[in-house]
């Protein structure tokens, strides 16, 4: 996996501001499982936040092909996924990136929390999926990136 720089990670919400979108790559092999989640934030899970935009991803090459080319603001990753479940690839990105997007994965099982975070993910939120749970994490996540990313260096 290529290291990016860390002032060509966030697309959306660190080069153009409060207007531009935020990027989510939302990874599962599921289909179900990926329109659920992209249902439970729609497309604007806080007005303290910009649009959001998603990209699908059903395999794991293409989640390393997406973060590797930079534009993701953050992503939400299936644990449960096969046959390369989310919490790996959690680890393996937050390894790899210079300045990983925010993760948040999705555990088999609210005791799966210590997997969260063994994988460094940034939050965990378990299946069956609870959107109010799901849309807090995400835009709490977010909310932190983006006021990373304005701050004054």
């Amino acid at each position: 996996m290529a290291t990016i720089a860390a002032d060509s990670r966030c697309r959306g919400i660190y080069h153009h501001g409060m207007t531009a979108p935020v990027t989510v790559l939302v990874y599962s092999d599921n289909r179900i499982t990926r329109h659920r989640v992209m249902a439970a934030l729609g497309s604007r899970p806080s007005t303290e936040l910009p649009v959001f935009g998603y990209v699908e991803v059903a395999t794991h090459p293409m989640v390393v092909q997406h973060m590797d080319s930079g534009g993701i603001d953050a992503a939400i990753l299936d644990a449960e996924a096969t046959p390369a479940g989310g919490l790996g690839l959690a680890r393996q990105l937050t390894d790899e990136l210079v300045d990983c997007p925010p993760l948040i994965v999705l555990t088999g099982r609210p005791a799966d929390s210590w997997l969260a975070h063994w994988s460094r993910a940034d939050a965990a939120v378990p299946h069956p999926l609870d959107p109010a749970h799901l849309t807090a994490a995400v835009v709490a996540v977010v909310r932190r990136r983006l006021a990373a990313a304005i701050a004054p260096s």
